[in-house]
């Protein structure tokens, strides 16, 4: 059994090596503040672990981070059971976000896609949706970026081949945003 300490040295070598991708960290950090400066809303979407954290980027943009301030409009695509039954059910699960980006989304806003593959088919059509409504992407992926590395406006690809690796760092990026978001817009 793999030790609890050998974890955490992984997890911590991982963290120490996000400095190759700091440029990109920074620079979605600034399309964000951006985006609800310009009054435009944050769409979030992923699947199994990656849709969880969908749910959290969007509450800690809506509710708060660490202080009070305005509420900030963004809406995880992975929370409407309804949806994400009917669009899988009626057409195919390629197009279950994709469906959610041609209804609610708007030129301006900007989606942040996650994948730590950066290949899932209904992430890549997202994503093309968000394009064609003139929307700014940015992909938070791993491994090489996969395809979505070359469709979205900003890709932060964490350096690792590890799913679990991957999304520990997703979180942490995505705090260090509602961190600039707290730090941008409070009170």
């Amino acid at each position: 059994m793999t030790p609890f300490s050998t974890v955490v040295t992984e997890h911590l070598e991982l963290i120490n090596r996000l400095d190759v991708c700091e440029v990109d960290i920074q620079a979605a950090s600034d399309l964000l503040l951006a985006t609800f400066q310009s009054d435009n809303k944050l769409l979030i979407c992923g699947n199994g672990g990656s849709a969880a954290d969908s749910q959290h980027i969007a509450t800690e943009f809506v509710v708060r981070y660490e202080t009070t301030r305005q509420g900030l409009p963004a809406i995880a695509l992975t929370t409407d059971t309804s949806v994400l039954t009917a669009q899988p059910n009626d057409y195919n699960f390629a197009t279950v976000f994709s469906r959610q980006i041609e209804t609610l989304g708007q030129a301006g806003d900007c989606l942040i896609a996650i994948t730590t593959s950066g290949n899932s088919k209904n992430i890549l059509q997202a994503v093309i949706a968000a394009k064609q409504k003139n929307m700014k992407v940015i992909a938070l992926t791993g491994k090489d970026g996969g395809e979505v590395k070359a469709l979205a406006d900003i890709s932060v690809v964490v350096p690792s081949e590890t799913t679990a690796r991957i999304q520990e760092a997703h979180i942490l990026i995505a705090h260090w945003w509602c961190q600039q978001a707290d730090e941008t817009f409070g009170e």
